[in-house]
This record gives C-alpha cells, structure tokens and sequence, in this order.
C-alpha cells in the first residue's frame, strides 16, 4: 500500500488538517469500497472526527497525524484475507502511523510490543527480526492492520476509547466479515486478534476463522502471546481456504 493518503494535509497535529476532516467526503478519506461499506456509520464518523478535531483545537496532540489517521481504509476492503485487529495507536510522538503496531521505517528503537511480535515471528517461522517497523509488505498482501480506536492523545494509551471510534470498526470488521461470504461466494478471511479489546468482536465475524490470543505488549505477552504461532497459522488456515498464503518476511528498508 502506498504512504500516502488520499486526502493530503500538511504537517502532523495543526488544526486546520485535522478540522477539514469531519467535512470531507467518504471517497477522499479511504477506499471507495471502504466507503461504501462504512456509508452506514457515516454520521458516527463525522461525529468521532469532529471530536478528535475539537482535541487538537483545543490544543491536544493527537496521533496519528490527520493524514493518517484514516490509513487503514485506505487499502481496499476487496482485497483484505487476513485482519489484524489491536487496541489503539501507540502513544508516543512519532510512532503512530494509522496502520495498528507498525510504525514508519525510520522510526528507532521500535516500540517493544512490535519487537514482540517479531521475537514470535522468529519463533514460529524462523524469521529474523527486523530493525525497522514499516509493515506495509503485509498491507499489501492483503492484511488489513486495524486498530479497535483510530486515534489517542500523546502519552495517554487508550485516552479516545469510548468516544466513539468502536463503532466504527464494529462496522469495518462486519464489512470484512460480510465480504467474505457476499454473492454466494466465500472469499478468503482469517482474523488476528491480539488482546481482549480485539477479541470481543469475534461474534462479528460470521464463522470466519480467527487466532486469538493475549496482546503482544511487554505487560502481556507472556500470557499466551508467545508460543501461539500465529503467523504459520494463518497461512495454514488460508491455505484450507485454497487462498495464497502471507509472506511475513519484512524486506529491508531501501
């Protein structure tokens, strides 16, 4: 997937990027099958992005940046086999990028739920870890990489839970879910859910197969994170589903 959004602002937290938000139309804020798909909830978009454009008004720093808060829908919904569902955006300054646990290229050191995940990734497949973050190889494979909240102040994990973002994704991982099984056909669809915020939706998912497990952050991870393979997993469930599967090798940064 490419870096860029579709609907270009400027630098990372000034208003005026992030208040042209809530008037913005669907099509220019992600995919048009994404915004076909999530038409049923846009009131309750404009309303969350209206919120999040009163915060940095008011003078919070909100992350990620306004380009990229909206990243996630901006890979289109036909191509999505394998959603990997967290919690919300990291809460440090410069590492949410709108894609959930990847952060960008240059971004050192990675955060530590992130080299968690790559210290499993070594485990089940042998892999080495990687020194950077950009996970966009897997976007474009077809992982969708959403988190459950779209949007968090800086240093305070978890500050827009409950501001309505949930509905939202509730949305989205329905729209995965309907996708898979539209025009009597099954398309290939397995979930990743990592921690318990992500594992509450998977009655959204109609049957689909899902790989559930405790979050990769250092204060989880050792209950049941580690060992639960979920990358050759994947791959074997699609396989079932006669769906190519994920190459989760990270190509260097050029």
């Amino acid at each position: 997937m490419a870096d860029e959004a579709l609907f270009e602002f400027g630098s990372e937290d000034q208003s005026p990027e992030f208040a042209a938000l809530p008037e913005a139309p669907l099509e220019a804020l992600m995919a048009p099958d994404w915004a076909e798909a999530l038409a049923g909830v846009e009131d309750e978009l404009r309303s969350v992005l209206s919120f999040v454009a009163d915060e940095v008004a008011r003078g919070t720093h909100v992350l990620p940046a306004a380009t990229r808060i909206l990243r996630a829908f901006q890979q289109p919904l036909a191509d999505v086999k394998v959603l990997v569902l967290g919690q919300d955006p990291y809460p440090t300054p410069g590492h949410a990028v709108g894609l959930s646990f990847a952060v960008s290229g240059q971004t050192r050191p990675i955060p530590r739920s992130l080299a968690n995940i790559y210290r499993e990734m070594e485990s089940d497949l042998g892999l080495p870890p990687r020194i950077h973050g950009d996970l966009s190889a897997w976007t474009g494979q077809g992982v969708l990489l959403l988190n459950r909240v779209l949007s968090v102040a800086a240093g305070e994990a978890g500050s827009h839970r409950g501001k309505g973002w949930e509905a939202i994704t509730t949305a989205a991982v329905t729209a995965v879910a309907d996708r898979r099984t539209s025009a009597g056909q099954q398309s290939p669809l397995v979930a990743i859910l990592w921690g318990k915020d992500a594992e509450a939706v998977q009655p959204l998912l109609d049957g689909a197969p899902a790989i559930v497990s405790a979050h990769p952050s250092p204060l989880s991870a050792s209950r049941g994170f580690f060992g639960s393979r979920p990358f050759s997993r994947t791959n074997a469930l699609l396989a079932e589903q006669g769906a190519n599967p994920v190459n989760w090798e990270l190509p260097p940064l050029p």
